[in-house]
């Protein structure tokens, strides 16, 4: 999804670019070889601003390596301009500088054009940081809740009833109920598995597709298998890694 986000941008940025620079003169053929000669000078200006600069110095706070790193950026990037518009001369002019397009002997209008790129894929990216960390942190708190939980609310019977974590040994699914198997009893409900698991702390562990368990009530456990007193619950292949992480086993 990335890379199609990245494709989208930069065919925008380049589509415009046509647009713009075909509408000095009329000619839209020279505009888009120009844009083509140009594009690679944005891309590579773009990301070793975005990626390397920014997280490397502007995020850890290096402000003045950063300040002096932007300048040689600065100063590279209308270098290679400046290559762009010598081949430009030589392929689309014929060596005749009247026959350029007149945005493109601009440098200045060039370089604000080029940083104008750059510094919207910055603000593109801020944004998605910014949503990231909204989605971790909303992620955080969701599982903080989670594990401050000391009961759960179900559905037995037509009616709420509150289950204390501490007492749940481990949950089985069946053909349409799931039996919650405490140290006192068997409660059964017509809830679904998938749906009582996001609602409990993380250590209730799926180790089946049928089988949720409570990881303190865990005695053995093996590659295929794990004991709850002298229940046996098995491991599918499904889970089997995610169970290994969670207990910081290697099986």
């Amino acid at each position: 999804m990335r890379i199609i986000q990245h494709l989208i941008f930069w065919s925008t940025v380049s589509l415009f670019l046509v647009i713009t620079f075909g509408q000095a003169n009329g000619d839209f053929i020279e505009a888009f070889y120009f844009v083509t000669f140009l594009l690679p000078v944005a891309l590579a200006t773009s990301y070793f601003f975005n990626y390397f600069l920014v997280p490397s110095y502007l995020l850890t706070r290096r402000y003045v390596l950063f300040g002096l790193y932007f300048a040689y950026t600065l100063i590279f990037s209308i270098y290679l301009e400046m290559i762009v518009l010598t081949i430009a001369l030589i392929v689309l002019a014929n060596y005749t500088y009247a026959n350029l397009n007149p945005y493109s002997t601009n440098l200045f209008l060039l370089t604000s054009t080029l940083y104008f790129i750059v510094f919207l894929n910055a603000f593109i990216l801020l944004i998605r940081r910014y949503q990231r960390n909204e989605h971790l942190l909303a992620k955080m708190e969701h599982t903080k809740k989670k594990n401050e939980r000391e009961q759960i609310i179900i559905r037995v019977d037509r009616k709420n009833r509150a289950l204390a974590l501490d007492e749940i040994l481990y949950i089985e699914s069946l053909a349409d109920y799931v039996k919650i198997h405490t140290t006192g009893e068997v409660v059964i409900t017509k809830e679904k598995i998938s749906e009582l698991h996001d609602q409990l702390p993380e250590r209730f562990i799926r180790t089946h597709r049928s089988f949720l368990v409570n990881q303190l009530e865990i005695s053995e456990f093996g590659k295929e298998e794990l004991l709850i007193g002298e229940v046996k619950i098995p491991i599918s292949r499904t889970y089997r890694k995610a169970v290994s992480d969670q207990l910081r086993v290697t099986t």
